[in-house]
């Protein structure tokens, strides 16, 4: 069951992907970014119950934490407000 569950993620995370690269819109693209990072994280969940490798617990912090800075980065830059307000 968590194979089929990974692949579904693994097809997920190709198709947004592709929306970040065809995306008509830097907004489009931003979203398409954020579930991919939360998709990962769902990947590094199932490879834990799968293989119980604890180090992927860190990754997936770490992943999830990178994806929300860039975020707000991201977000400020497209309203174009400067980083340091």
């Amino acid at each position: 069951m968590i194979d089929i569950l990974l692949y579904i993620l693994m097809g997920m995370s190709f198709l947004c992907f592709i929306r970040v690269l065809l995306g008509p819109t830097m907004a489009d693209r931003m979203v398409a970014i954020d579930i991919f990072g939360i998709l990962v994280v769902g990947i590094c969940a199932l490879l834990i119950l799968k293989t119980g490798r604890l180090f992927l617990i860190d990754v997936a912090i770490a992943w999830i934490m990178l994806s929300f800075i860039g975020t707000i980065a991201l977000g400020k830059y497209l309203t174009r407000n400067k980083l340091d307000e």
